[in-house]
């Protein structure tokens, strides 16, 4: 089964740069689950995304596009990155998905990824 990791944090953790000695940690913490969890063979894809800041949230509404800047959640924990991985079970992907940094700083969402029809 394929699920789908999404690692949400706070943006002062997602702000941190990697040439920070005091954020060594941080990316050490981060460099061993991706290479335990690359090296498991159980992902698909996945990548880490842009800042925040980057984003853009699209709406149509009464016929019409709007745009605006940024993401529009109000929160306290914003999207990192995500993982597709192929385990055999929801538990087998929760024990990943407990492993990450992020679920002891923000959290880490599990969903089943929607099988594609035929």
């Amino acid at each position: 089964m394929e699920f789908m990791i999404l690692f949400n944090q706070p943006a002062s953790e997602l702000d941190r740069s990697p040439g920070d000695p005091a954020s060594a940690p941080y990316w050490e913490s981060w460099r061993a689950y991706m290479n335990a969890i690359y090296a498991s063979g159980v992902v698909k894809s996945g990548n880490a995304l842009q800042p925040p800041a980057t984003a853009a949230t699209v709406r149509i509404r009464d016929g019409a596009r709007q745009v605006q800047d940024g993401p529009f959640a109000d929160t306290k924990e914003l999207l990192g990155g995500y993982l597709v991985i192929d385990v055999p079970s929801m538990e087998d992907a929760l024990l990943w998905a407990a492993r990450s940094p992020s679920s002891s700083t923000g959290s880490t969402e599990v969903r089943p990824v929607l099988a594609r029809p035929g």
